[in-house]
């Protein structure tokens, strides 16, 4: 089944009108940012077609994202990998949630994250929905509009970095990616505490000593 609007019209029948879906991609690649998008649907200029990112095309997506960044209020933020780094993963990817929350025009009366966790630091009503982005139209638009900001940074990557094939793999490790790494090295963009970056970087210690 498609996302729906249940969450929001529960939220807006306790009085909250400002309701906000947030959404994460990018915990799994080897490489590039974490990134999260914070959206505010209007009920009345809901696109036709939201759902999961992961259930579009990318051509589908791009088209949505566009939409919604006309007839929504959108807020996309990042973490760096020197904060993957420095942090975690998963605290990574809450840092980039709280900043697009931090981002739209004003603050949301009622956050819906994707998942079972509260971002840590979220000073805002919230609550999870484990798969939330197939079951929330709020979330799936969140979850659409950070695919597209991330791959297009991973775009942009890989002008720069040719041969890992962010372009279409978005810095996730498949195997023409890890190929690249034996061949080319690990870039700034790679996150050195990923085991496979981490074993490379180790055996070519290894190799030198």
């Amino acid at each position: 089944m498609p996302p729906d609007f249940t969450s929001e019209t529960l939220a807006h029948a306790r009085g909250l009108a400002r309701i906000c879906g947030v959404d994460e991609v990018g915990r799994g690649p080897l490489a590039g940012p974490v990134t999260a998008a914070a959206v505010i649907l209007d009920p009345d200029r809901i696109p036709d077609g939201l759902d999961d990112s992961k259930r579009l095309t990318a051509r589908r997506r791009m088209a949505l994202a566009e939409e919604l960044h006309v007839v929504a209020e959108v807020s996309v933020a990042h973490a760096s990998v020197d904060e993957i780094e420095t942090h975690n993963i998963l605290r990574a990817a809450q840092l980039a949630m709280i900043r697009a929350i931090a981002g739209l025009r004003a603050p949301p009366c009622h956050v819906l994250v994707d998942g079972n966790m509260v971002p840590r630091g979220l000073n805002h009503p919230c609550e999870t929905l484990v798969g939330g982005d197939a079951r929330s139209l709020s979330i799936a638009a969140a979850s659409i509009v950070a695919k597209v900001a991330r791959d297009a940074i991973m775009a942009q990557l890989a002008r720069e970095h040719p041969g890992y094939g962010w372009e279409t793999n978005a810095g996730y490790g498949t195997a023409q990616h890890k190929a690249a790494l034996l061949d080319l090295g690990v870039t700034p963009h790679h996150r050195r505490s990923f085991k496979p970056i981490h074993n490379i970087l180790y055996q070519g210690a290894i190799a030198t000593d």
